[in-house]
């Protein structure tokens, strides 16, 4: 099942946010800010809320997570390496133009960045670990970003026109540097040139090449169950555009048709206790995105949409869907996830969607709840 979807404005008021530490320009350029998920740097221009990812694959180490925090300032920046390269033992990711188009539609500034430094794996003969940011480069763009007087969109794109550049730091870095100085041998260098030919010879088509990865990575995890995830009805994907020119390809955990409506819902599993925090924002992004949502069709046939975020344990007895509902549930929670809960079910109302936290031994409450929503 296919949702094709549209948004035309996005408007969202987190509470799930956790505290940033403030660090100085000075641990940011030496790295010790990058310590640190997500950081606020104190500017006499004012604050910017920084996340930086730690590889260019939305899938790794929750950046979706690492952004939703730095949603409540008015300045966000995000840093995403143009390409991550392990060595060849491991993995080697590239930036896609989905992610910084989707990171424009939240109003977060994108810099482009590239790794200047590694360590050899103790593990793997040809494997590199901690790698780390040209901290320089990245000090004199957000001073650039402090000029700057336009919005998150035009600045990205202004990014995306520097990759050759950008590139061209990471070839240097990688192959000149990094690889020498560990002694690994990388991916190879013609195909790391070819990779990146397809991004800078134009953006359009950067657009579809980056479109049609996605598409083929959507397909491969609605076919797949996470062991994060505990699926009662089917899954599908949902295709967003907008008018930035995006479109973005998700899975959606399940979706459920019921009297003209329809269910959206991300589910979040932990087998322990509650899902992490983590966990939670990084399904929160969707949320942001499914409570925009302005018109939804499905094989032509228009829905009410309506977003649900499942958190669902091994370890809990009931079913619980609001902050009413919550305060019978005091002796199976502790202290700090019955208030996470509770900032979770005021956020839910507060944005117009639905939470629901249940044992996987009552899944048959589900449908239950979604026929009173």
């Amino acid at each position: 099942m296919n949702v094709l979807a549209r948004i035309e404005n996005v408007e969202y008021e987190p509470l799930l946010c956790r505290d940033l530490p403030i660090v100085s320009l000075k641990e940011f350029e030496n790295g010790k800010a990058f310590a640190n998920a997500s950081f606020v740097i104190d500017f006499k221009e004012g604050k910017i809320a920084v996340s930086h990812w730690v590889s260019a694959k939305r899938t790794r180490s929750y950046p979706f997570a690492r952004v939703y925090d730095t949603m409540t300032y008015k300045t966000r920046v995000t840093i995403i390496p143009l390409v991550k390269d392990e060595g060849k033992d491991g993995d080697r990711d590239y930036l896609q133009w989905d992610t910084v188009s989707l990171m424009s539609l939240l109003g977060v500034y994108v810099i482009i960045a590239y790794y200047k430094k590694a360590k050899k794996s103790e593990e793997y003969e040809n494997k590199i670990t901690d790698q780390e940011f040209d901290y320089k480069y990245l000090k004199e763009k957000l001073q650039e970003l402090l000029n700057y007087k336009s919005d998150a969109l035009h600045w990205n794109l202004k990014q995306l026109s520097e990759i050759n550049k950008i590139s061209k730091k990471s070839e240097n870095a990688y192959y000149k540097q990094i690889s020498k100085k560990c002694g690994v041998e990388l991916h190879g260098i013609e195909s790391f040139r070819e990779r990146i030919q397809q991004i800078t010879q134009d953006v359009e088509k950067f657009k579809e090449f980056s479109r049609e990865l996605a598409k083929k990575a959507q397909k491969r995890e609605s076919l797949t169950t996470q062991p994060k995830e505990r699926i009662v009805n089917e899954k599908g994907t949902i295709t967003i555009t907008n008018y930035l020119g995006g479109a973005y390809y998700f899975t959606v955990d399940e979706i459920v048709i019921s009297k003209k409506k329809l269910f959206l819902i991300e589910k979040k599993h932990s087998h322990t206790s509650i899902p992490s925090l983590a966990d939670i924002q990084d399904g929160l992004i969707k949320m942001i995105l499914y409570t925009n949502i302005a018109e939804a069709r499905i094989a032509g046939q228009q829905y009410d949409v309506k977003p649900v975020l499942g958190l669902t344990t091994d370890h809990f007895n009931g079913f619980c869907k609001n902050a009413t509902e919550l305060k019978n549930f005091t002796k199976q929670l502790g202290k700090s996830d019955f208030a996470m809960l509770l900032a979770l079910f005021k956020e839910a109302e507060k944005n117009d969607f639905s939470v629901f936290f249940m044992s996987t031994k009552d899944e048959g409450l589900q449908q239950e709840a979604l026929e009173q929503l």
